[in-house]
């Protein structure tokens, strides 16, 4: 099934603000939220769809890559999002579903279970990997392996952070819930505020026995290898998300991501202009003169170019599909080839006699003088 566009789900166009991205996204909400659409699986659909646009587009990083990449930069889909059901994104959107949103208006206070996060895990931080690319890498997308030091689930407590054979306790300040309430009244009426546990830092459980290897954070230091599937056509500054493979969260947390930043090689030929690359060629004056066959490089090896007899020096030669591979498009750029001429540092005696005789030939003499007269009719006014 092709996804739809986010921006096209929530009804907004692409220069957004957040605040008009949260306008529109409570608005769907409301209207296919599961208490106003009970047993409607096409509404449920609606719902998560919503959730599933805004989580993306409410948060800048994701944002910036789905705007450059579309679905295939966000690695797309209801579970990449994190969320596994409606609960979950009751959970994720607190602020939204909570006591203080529109909601309350509608759904008298909202679901219990959208005012406490409970068993909430702090999740892991994002890393960033910069990522040097020769310009035939990028040309035709490339795989990469690398070896990084990150925060890994620890298995041999489950990532629970408890010793083998133990349990987690409920906190006895929140009592399992991990928020406190504390009420105040005033001449407007009564307020609760609402705020994480400081006891269990939100999670709602308590440990006795830390886990030995991870010390009972549920996650320890240890080097993995990843592998980086960079696609064509990328370019310096340029980066990709790779979502969950960032640093694990504390206490089976959700992991963060890795960012990957991708830095382009300086190429010993090649300068690139967009998805072309411009080559300087480099031929003998009878070259230019008769015309010739040279072998010059490409991104993937060596090919024959043609130069027409009387190619003038500048004249910018097109091989089509020698290019780089367009990111977010079909097709590829071109290799195009500047012509120069190769001009010796030094000419023995002979070599000066027969240059001296050459310039003196009528069709070279009369092109220097036309090009002499073309050059200052220019300038006349």
């Amino acid at each position: 099934m092709i996804k739809r566009d986010y921006y096209e789900i929530l009804g907004v166009d692409k220069n957004a603000s957040k605040d008009e991205l949260k306008k529109a996204y409570r608005k769907l909400a409301m209207q296919f939220h599961p208490d106003r659409n009970p047993n409607n699986a096409e509404a449920e659909e609606k719902f998560k769809e919503a959730a599933e646009a805004y989580e993306i587009l409410s948060n800048d990083e994701k944002r910036a890559n789905y705007d450059r990449f579309g679905h295939n930069g966000v690695r797309g889909g209801f579970e990449s999002t994190g969320f596994t059901d409606i609960n979950d994104i009751f959970s994720h959107f607190s602020d939204i579903f909570s006591g203080s949103s529109i909601f309350d208006d509608f759904f008298g206070g909202g679901r219990q279970h959208t005012r406490h996060r409970r068993g909430a895990r702090t999740a892991g931080s994002d890393l960033r990997v910069n990522l040097k690319l020769s310009l035939a890498e990028i040309a035709t997308g490339t795989s990469k392996t690398i070896k990084i030091k990150k925060h890994v689930r620890c298995e041999q407590c489950n990532a629970t952070g408890a010793e083998k054979g133990t349990l987690l306790k409920p906190c006895p300040v929140c009592n399992g819930t991990g928020e406190v309430k504390q009420i105040s009244r005033s001449i407007f009426g009564q307020f609760v505020n609402i705020t994480t546990c400081h006891n269990c830092s939100g999670e709602g459980s308590i440990i006795d026995s830390p886990c030995k290897k991870c010390r009972g954070e549920g996650r320890h230091t240890d080097e993995v290898t990843i592998k980086i599937d960079v696609p064509a056509g990328v370019h310096e500054g340029s980066y990709m998300t790779l979502r969950g493979q960032g640093n694990a969260g504390k206490r089976g947390g959700e992991a963060g991501s890795i960012i990957v930043v991708f830095e382009e090689l300086e190429h010993e030929y090649f300068t690139r202009e967009d998805d072309d690359v411009i080559f300087n060629l480099f031929i003998t004056y009878p070259q230019a003169v008769l015309g010739a066959e040279v072998e010059v490089p490409t991104l993937t090896g060596k090919a024959l170019l043609k130069v027409e007899p009387g190619t003038q020096p500048g004249k910018l030669l097109k091989m089509k599909g020698k290019g780089i591979k367009h990111l977010n498009s079909p097709g590829v750029g071109d290799q195009i080839v500047k012509v120069n001429i190769a001009v010796p540092n030094k000419v023995n005696s002979k070599e000066k006699d027969l240059l001296q005789q050459l310039s003196e030939m009528p069709n070279i003499k009369g092109s220097s003088k036309n090009e002499e007269k073309s050059f200052f009719k220019k300038f006349r006014l």
